[in-house]
């Protein structure tokens, strides 16, 4: 069995020959290249979850911004009406000035 390899043992660059380097080498192509958890899916999902926790903080922003304006809806009703949605009474000029 032995002699049936040789050839193709003696045509292996140096660092092959020895069984050791081969079977880590196979290894280690496997798991970088063929398994289910190999290299490329660990970037991807990487990424997903740096792009789902940058979506965490924009949508915590955005429900922070609707708590406050729940708030202050509660409390000024009719003063938020009219400042975000310019509503008026009949017969009433609205005049906006807008502060920087």
């Amino acid at each position: 069995m032995n002699k049936l390899f040789q050839p193709l043992v003696n045509m292996a660059p140096p660092p092959f020959r020895n069984k050791y380097a081969l079977v880590a080498s196979i290894f280690l192509f496997w798991m970088v290249f063929i398994d289910k958890h190999d290299v490329f899916t660990q970037w991807k999902l990487v990424r997903m979850l740096n792009r789902l926790e940058g979506e965490k903080t924009y949508y915590h922003v955005k429900i922070e911004r609707a708590e406050r304006d729940r708030e202050n809806l509660r409390v000024n009703g009719e003063r938020f009406a009219r400042e975000r949605y310019f509503m008026k009474k009949p017969g009433e000029d609205v005049f906006i000035i807008e502060e920087n």
